[in-house]
């Protein structure tokens, strides 16, 4: 299944953004144990790379993601370390086409409902809504949507895990998860907040 096609079969991703690098690994087994398997890693730091390779290589592995890439030397090394998918806080042309010329799918994100048809017009096959609870939450989904039923849409930014159906109703083909299943939790309790998160699609 390609990673467009997987991220809106399976409804559901989580959003690391993680200042410790060294806790990066624990917390995605954490959330896989739980049934989440696409998982963005924001990359802020070089040791973040570093941790995303790591997991690149193992045989059993999530979908991964590389998140808050803005140049084409962050695209690069995030593919070079194994990203299957590459997510712009922005809209960039010169990352459009240096994803399409490495055949790896970008995701840009849009606030308002311009920026969200610009990132259409370039052809962006999904399109992230951040942040939506701050925007308005699911409403402002179907506000977007309403008039540009044709873009493809998916919703990240402080959504809380019993929001996730109301998104989905909205018009969103997938929902992110940050903080709401790794803040201030064990890993038996991100495990068991991303299992919750999980039932809420499947």
């Amino acid at each position: 299944m390609k990673p467009i096609e997987k991220i809106s079969n399976e409804k559901i991703f989580a959003v690391l953004r993680n200042q410790n690098a060294q806790e990066t690994e624990s917390i995605v087994n954490a959330i896989t144990d739980g049934g989440i398997n696409i998982i963005e890693i924001v990359i802020q730091t070089p040791q973040m790379v570093k941790e995303l390779e790591k997991i690149a290589k193992k045989t059993e592995r999530p979908m991964i993601m590389a998140g808050g890439i803005i140049t084409q030397r962050q695209a690069q090394i995030a593919i070079e370390a194994g990203a299957d998918v590459i997510v712009s806080p922005v809209f960039q042309m010169n990352l459009v086409r240096l994803c399409k010329s490495k055949s790896i799918p970008l995701i840009m994100t849009a606030t308002t409902p311009n920026e969200a048809y610009s990132a259409w017009k370039a052809r962006t096959q999904l399109i992230k809504i951040s942040p939506a609870n701050p925007m308005g939450g699911a409403e402002y989904i179907e506000d977007i949507l309403r008039p540009m039923n044709f873009i493809n849409v998916i919703a990240a930014g402080s959504i809380k895990i019993d929001d996730i159906p109301a998104y989905i109703k909205a018009g969103a083909k997938a929902v992110g998860l940050g903080r709401a299943l790794y803040k201030d939790a064990s890993l038996q309790e991100i495990t068991q907040r991303s299992k919750l998160a999980y039932s809420k699609v499947h």
